[in-house]
C-alpha cells in the first residue's frame, strides 16, 4: 500500500490579485465573479455557505491568507459576516 507524502498545495490570492501555491490554507473565502463586486469573508459565513450548497458561487470562490491582502487585492468586506469590516469600509467610501 503506497501513501502520497505529497504535501497539499492550496492556491491562494496575492495582494497584486495574481495566484500562488501555499502549504497553509487560507484564512479568509471570496468571491470574484467577473463584472460583479469582489467581496471577502470568513470561511464559516452562513451566506456564503448557502450559495455553495446551492451550487453556486463555486467557479468565482477564491482565498486569502489574511484580511490586509484581501483589501490589497482590491476586495471588500462580506457585509454579513464582517459586519464591523463593512461598516469601515463603507464609512470611508466617497
Amino acid at each position: 500500500m503506497s501513501h502520497d507524502t505529497t504535501p497539499k498545495r492550496y492556491k491562494l490570492i496575492a495582494s497584486d490579485g495574481t495566484t500562488y501555491p501555499s502549504a497553509l490554507k487560507g484564512t479568509l473565502g471570496g468571491y470574484n465573479r467577473p463584472g460583479n463586486e469582489r467581496l471577502y469573508g470568513r470561511l464559516d459565513c452562513e451566506n456564503a455557505l448557502r450559495w455553495i450548497a446551492k451550487g453556486h458561487y463555486v467557479a468565482y470562490r477564491v482565498f486569502f491568507a489574511d484580511e490586509a491582502t484581501a483589501i490589497a487585492a482590491g476586495y471588500r468586506p462580506c457585509s454579513r459576516c464582517m459586519k464591523p469590516e463593512f461598516a469601515a469600509w463603507k464609512a470611508r467610501r466617497p
